[in-house]
Order: C-alpha cells, then structure tokens, then sequence
C-alpha cells in the first residue's frame, strides 16, 4: 500500500457508522466530525455541536483519532463499497470545521479509490472547499432558510458566505455532482415565498444534479436531555406528506429536478 497522506493529524471525530444507505449512494461508511459553528434549532445531533469531549452519566461523545486511525476503519467495509457502489461519506458537525484534517481523509480515500461523499452547511473560506472539491465525489450541501435575518433567528449565523460558496461552484474544479438539500421546518421555512426564493436560487447553480427536501423530524430530542439542554422545537410537528408534495411542487417551478 502507497504511503498515506497526513496520517498523524488529529481531528475530533464523534463516530464512526457503517452500512449506512442514508448518507449518499450504496452502502457508506459515514465519518461524524465533531464541532460545529451553527447551531441550528432543529439539530437532530446535538451532540456533535461542541469541539470538546462531552459526558454523560451514559455517554462520551467524541474522540481524538488521526487520519491513519479513520482510515483503517474505513477500509473495513471496502469489498461492500465496491460491490455497493458505495464508500466514505464525512459529515459533522460541520466537515469545514476541521478543514486539513477532512481534506487529509479525501485525498486518502480517494488515492485508495474510495468514492467520497461529503455532507456540510457549506459555512466556511472557500479556500477550503476549493482544495477539496477534487477529491469529492458528492456534495451534499445545506439551504436552511434563505432569508437572511431567520437564518441568523434560527441557525445562529448569517448565510451570506453558504449561498456565496454555493454560487461559487458555478467556476468550481473538480467532477463532483452537487446535491442541495433543505430541511422543511414547518412554521420556519416552508413558506410559498420561502421556498420559492430557495427554488430560484437553486436554478442559478450550475453544477446542482438535484434539490432534496427532507421532512422535519424530532429523532435528536432525547439526546438534548442527555446533554441538559432545551430543544426549542417542541411544538413543532412533522410535516405530512401532502405537505412536503406541495413543498416540491413550489420549488419545482424552479428547478427540474426535486425529490
């Protein structure tokens, strides 16, 4: 086996899941970096908030591994990706959190001809993703809210430098398919006028293969307990289905392809 890149950098991961179907095509190993910058109201993870280590009287959540420490779980499920279709995916927290140590992990799998796939909010330099982009298969990349002052309201941040970073794969290098997905909130972001401006600024991305709308759930509320903290959505139910067809029906005046 060639040498690996970076295989002495640390990162703080929260867990690593096999045989996913959930996080991209066949079957994945999917990475969980922990840490992130958002802190959206809805986070089914909220465990993977914080940079630090975080116990509870029945968990601790994260762990330092290295690239080399990754990399060596991944491959466990190689022969399943190849037969699957599927490989690595690197999610979060949020993967551009910990920028050297996510590109560190894409460069190897793919050296190692491992299919990449990434899931992020796309909230960080674009220096970072650019070096990226390469290495990446499949990008999986978040509209929460298009409005800007409800997505400071209920993300925490601004999303000035998402829907920039999103625009700027329209110049991007790199064979990588793009997939953007938006969690319907109802009451928050499934508005005709809110869904329509996400649809026509979906149209403007190039490099976008389809939009993904993903129903609200609340499968992440026990976990908010663990951690003592208050989940903020409580009265907040699911969309149902007609719901979520009417939302594709608004954001498929815009773009061709929704699911």
């Amino acid at each position: 086996m060639m040498e690996m890149i970076e295989k002495d950098r640390q990162g703080m991961v929260l867990r690593i899941e096999r045989s996913s179907i959930h996080d991209g095509d066949g079957f994945r190993t999917v990475v969980f970096l922990k840490g992130c910058p958002l802190r959206c109201q809805w986070c089914s993870t909220p465990e993977s908030q914080s940079f630090k280590i975080e116990e509870t009287a029945e968990n601790t959540y994260g762990t330092v591994m290295t690239v080399d420490d990754v990399m060596r779980e991944v491959r466990k499920d190689s022969m399943f990706f190849f037969i699957s279709g599927g490989g690595m995916t690197l999610s979060g927290g949020e993967i551009l959190a910990q920028p050297e140590f996510s590109l560190a992990l894409l460069k190897n799998a793919r050296r190692e001809c491992i299919d990449t796939a990434v899931e992020t909010a796309f909230y960080g330099p674009w220096k970072n993703i650019a070096a990226m982009l390469p290495y990446i298969n499949t990008v999986y990349a978040d509209v929460k809210l298009f409005d800007r002052e409800r997505h400071k309201q209920f993300c925490g941040v601004y999303n000035d430098t998402i829907l920039e970073n999103l625009l700027a794969t329209n110049q991007a290098e790199g064979d990588f398919r793009l997939v953007v997905r938006v969690p319907v909130i109802p009451g928050i972001n499934d508005s005709g006028e809110e869904l329509e401006r996400i649809g026509e600024f979906g149209r403007r991305l190039k490099k976008m293969d389809h939009m993904q709308l993903l129903p609200y759930h609340r499968l992440g509320t026990a976990t908010y307990k663990k951690l003592g903290r208050p989940y903020l959505l409580e009265e907040v139910k699911s969309p149902s289905a007609e719901h979520m067809a009417r939302c594709r029906e608004l954001v498929g005046k815009y773009v061709d392809h929704v699911i």
